[in-house]
C-alpha cells in the first residue's frame, strides 16, 4: 500500500515532533503493509513550505529507513499568496515529479470560491486531489459539491480514520456515499504521529471493501496512489 498524505517529517509542521516519533510511525505504517509514505508538510501560513529543506529530511529518512520509499509532496492550503506562488512555481508544491497537488480547502470559503480556485488551478496545468472533503463543514453543508467538483476534472482522497470511524458517525457516513458514488481516488491516512492519527491504511481498505469491493478498494490505496507518484492518468469519474 502507499500512503500519499502523511505529515511525518519530523519538527517541520504539526505533525511528527522528533525524529522519534517519525521512526515510530514508520515502524506502523510498514508493520501495517504501507511500502511508500508521501511526505506531505503542511504549505500554510503557519507553516511555509521549504521544499529543498524537506527534501534533505526525506534523504535522511530514507538513509534511516530503507526499507520504506519515500516521496515529497506537500498539504496546500488555498490562500492567496500560495495561490499565487503555485502559478509561477507550480513543481514547488506537487507530488514527486508530478503534476498531482494536494489541495486543503479552508472551512470558511464559499462553494463559489472553492470552484473559482479549482478553476484556477487547472488552468496552471495541475491535477488537483481535494484532501478530506469529509471533514470540510462548506461541503458538509452542500452534498452536491464532491460530484460538481470531480465532474471539474479535481480528485478526491478520504481518511482513512474518517472511512472506519475514528472521526465520527458523519464524516464515516460521507465517506460511505463518496465511495457508492464512485466518486473517491485515494484513500490516505493524513497520519500526524504514532498515537491517534496513525498511519494505518489496511483497516479503511476493508471497511471501503465492504462497500465497492476488495479490488476497488485495494486500487484506492495502491495502484492509483502509485499512478500519482509516477504522474499517470488517474481514472476519471463518468455519471
Amino acid at each position: 500500500m502507499i500512503d500519499l498524505h502523511c505529515h511525518i517529517l519530523p519538527g517541520v509542521d504539526d505533525g511528527a515532533r522528533t525524529w522519534d516519533m517519525t521512526r515510530e510511525m514508520c515502524r506502523i505504517a510498514k508493520h501495517d503493509g504501507i511500502t511508500h509514505i508521501v511526505a506531505t508538510p503542511h504549505a500554510n501560513s503557519r507553516f511555509r513550505f521549504d521544499r529543498e529543506r524537506h527534501s534533505e529530511h526525506l534523504q535522511e529518512m530514507r538513509e534511516m529507513i530503507p526499507d520504506i520509499e519515500f516521496s515529497l509532496g506537500c498539504d496546500f492550503h488555498t490562500s492567496y499568496e500560495n495561490l499565487q506562488d503555485v502559478e509561477l512555481n507550480r513543481n514547488h508544491y506537487t507530488i514527486a515529479d508530478s503534476q498531482y497537488l494536494l489541495v486543503e480547502f479552508s472551512d470558511f470559503q464559499t462553494r463559489t470560491q472553492m470552484a473559482d480556485i479549482l478553476f484556477r488551478l487547472h488552468s496552471a496545468g495541475l491535477e488537483t486531489i481535494i484532501t478530506h472533503p469529509e471533514r470540510n463543514p462548506v461541503i458538509d453543508e452542500c452534498p452536491d459539491l464532491p460530484e460538481q467538483f470531480v465532474c471539474m476534472g479535481a480528485h478526491l482522497q478520504i481518511t482513512a480514520d474518517a472511512v472506519v470511524g475514528n472521526w465520527g458517525r458523519r464524516q464515516r457516513k460521507t465517506c460511505e456515499t463518496l465511495l457508492r458514488k464512485g466518486l473517491v481516488s485515494i484513500i490516505a491516512t493524513d497520519a500526524h504521529e504514532p498515537y491517534n492519527r496513525k498511519p494505518v491504511l489496511s483497516e479503511a481498505r476493508k471497511a471501503a471493501g465492504r462497500i465497492v469491493g476488495p479490488v476497488e478498494a485495494t486500487r484506492l490505496v495502491d495502484q492509483n496512489p502509485r499512478a500519482v507518484i509516477n504522474n499517470e492518468q488517474l481514472p476519471r469519474f463518468t455519471t
